[in-house]
């Protein structure tokens, strides 16, 4: 008989509030995604290429800065960085209003992905350090609900306004939801205690954290077609004679938020390969389907299934990453598989885009496809071997040690 493990409580109030300051800021940054490209092909005059740097010039300092945020939230702690990210985020969005050309906007967008790089490994930190390690998987799923729960229904709401009040109330709004992230994170209890701080005089952890980099470059991979999907979804509905992104983004929203929550236990039970291989596979077929199929029914099917990968890849990969990692070194992993994300989403729109003004959106997709076949396949060949030994071990572990349900957010 199975000896069951006593552990501490996951779903609690401090765990529920640093989900609802994820939901405020995702949701800013998810109002944002599909109206950028209307507003730079629109109001700016821009092609195919100048939406892909102006969608990806987000992530570049969002990259550049990641890696040190980590190293600062194992040093200064992570309530800092979640604070002065979102205000960042909220500051540099509200200069949207006085964008005068491309060239401001890159600036605007590289400043917010500044922001962006300080309040995503905060809050991700903080999220691992709640957790128990034997449901990690799980507190990541329910901390991407706020993320993707964010970013999935922030752009139906972000073209609602933008066709029906402009693009000044898209970018007032969205900066009103960043501000309000900061005002919860203030509210926030710091999980890094004095003892378990890095001593200053520490040798610094690598900017490239060395255990995070195989997950995080099977997330890249991955992830590319995330960035084609928001990038060229709003624009690639006129081709097929659908009047609007929103209902095909509400749709994936929530898709995204079902699987997160019922399914939540899943990055656990099934273990990071077979999870991850599940995600880069349902997001390759998706992908394919929408370029291979050019009708709303065709973006309606492809894109349920796109979410079903997209759901599992994040909490598969962090998790993975995450495996027996010193806790002191916690923040500088986060730091660096959460800068493989931004380089998904910055470098894959640019190449996405630049697949996009050779080929068309539909080509787009399918350069999408194969980068998550890519990511398939690396993850496939043991290219971090903890997947691999992890596979029948955590699988048994977990269903053995299963906690007794608790209360939602309780004691």
């Amino acid at each position: 008989m199975a000896t069951t493990k006593t552990t501490r409580r996951l779903l609690t109030p401090r765990f529920g509030l640093v989900v609802m300051v994820g939901l405020a800021y995702f949701l800013s940054l998810g109002i944002l995604w599909p109206v950028v490209p209307n507003f730079v092909e629109e109001k700016l005059q821009g092609g195919a290429v100048a939406v892909g740097i102006v969608v990806g010039s987000f992530s570049i300092g969002a990259i550049v800065l990641r890696t040190f945020a980590g190293r600062v939230g194992d040093r200064l702690g992570r309530k800092v960085l979640i604070v002065s990210g979102a205000l960042v985020v909220g500051v540099s969005t509200a200069l949207y209003h006085f964008v005068p050309g491309t060239g401001v906007f890159v600036a605007m967008r590289v400043l917010g992905g500044v922001g962006e790089a300080a309040f995503f490994v905060g809050a991700g930190t903080m999220v691992t350090d709640l957790a128990p390690e034997e449901r990690r998987g799980e507190a990541i799923s329910y901390w991407s609900v706020a993320v993707y729960g964010g970013l999935s229904f922030g752009p139906y709401l972000g073209e609602y306004l933008r066709q029906n009040a402009g693009y000044g109330v898209v970018w007032t709004v969205a900066a009103s939801f960043a501000f309000a992230a900061a005002a919860l994170g203030l509210l926030t209890r710091e999980t890094l205690t004095p003892d378990r701080r890095v001593p200053k005089d520490a040798p610094r952890a690598p900017l490239l954290y060395p255990r995070s980099f195989a997950p995080g470059l099977v997330l890249f991979l991955g992830m590319v077609g995330l960035a084609g999907f928001f990038e060229f979804i709003p624009l690639y509905v006129d081709d097929i004679g659908v009047p609007s992104a929103g209902p095909v983004l509400l749709m994936y929203g929530l898709a995204i938020l079902a699987i997160r929550i019922a399914g939540a236990r899943l990055p656990d039970m099934l273990g990071p390969l077979r999870a991850g291989t599940g995600a880069t596979a349902f997001g390759a077929a998706g992908l394919l389907v929408i370029a291979a199929v050019p009708r709303p029914a065709g973006l309606y099917a492809g894109a349920l299934i796109f979410a079903v990968g997209m759901s599992l890849l994040y909490p598969a990969m962090l998790t993975l990453a995450l495996s027996g990692v010193p806790e002191a070194e916690r923040g500088a992993c986060v730091g660096t598989v959460s800068s493989f994300f931004d380089a998904s989403q910055g470098l894959g729109a640019m190449i996405l885009g630049g697949a996009a003004a050779i080929s068309g959106y539909r080509g787009s997709f399918v350069a999408g496809s194969v980068f998550a076949i890519a990511g398939l396949v690396l993850l496939r060949s043991g290219i971090d071997p903890r997947a691999r030994r992890a596979v029948d071990h955590e699988a048994a572990t977990v269903v053995a040690e299963s906690p007794e349900p608790e209360q939602p957010w309780g004691y």
